[in-house]
């Protein structure tokens, strides 16, 4: 099975991301998994990640879990401003919106954003994350 260099999950739910994170453990799909809290947490880990002294700490992701409802920044919010950073910090990185909302606006406005690759429902299966990386890897 190939693999990724990195996948980062943001989420502010400690609990999905420590199950997500042995899932991805298990599946054996990428080298480093992050953690952010939040959309603000996310980005400040993706402009740590173009920085060449910080790329060992903070290894660009290849794959984006996002999660849309969450404190001081939002999926949406994250979204705004993600769209705003450089293109190298944005280069061939999937976003996948990994979200419970059954709501259809929301699918509708995350499509709205040209850097979002796909909208998910939780949760993050084994078989979501194998046909995620044979999809977009």
């Amino acid at each position: 099975m190939k693999k990724i260099n990195c996948i980062l999950l943001v989420d502010d739910n400690y609990v999905d991301n420590a199950l997500r994170k042995i899932r991805i453990r298990k599946v054996d799909i990428c080298n480093h998994i992050a953690i952010a809290i939040d959309g603000y947490e996310a980005l400040n880990y993706i402009i740590k990640s173009g920085d060449p002294n910080q790329s060992g700490k903070f290894p660009k992701p290849d794959l984006i879990y996002l999660d849309i409802n969450m404190p001081r920044m939002n999926g949406f919010e994250f979204l705004t401003e993600y769209h705003k950073l450089d293109e190298t910090l944005k280069s061939k990185v999937v976003i996948i919106m990994l979200s419970s909302s059954l709501d259809p606006d929301d699918k509708t406005k995350a499509f709205g954003f040209k850097e979002v690759t796909e909208f998910q429902n939780k949760p993050l299966t084994n078989a979501g994350l194998r046909k995620t990386l044979d999809k977009y890897f």
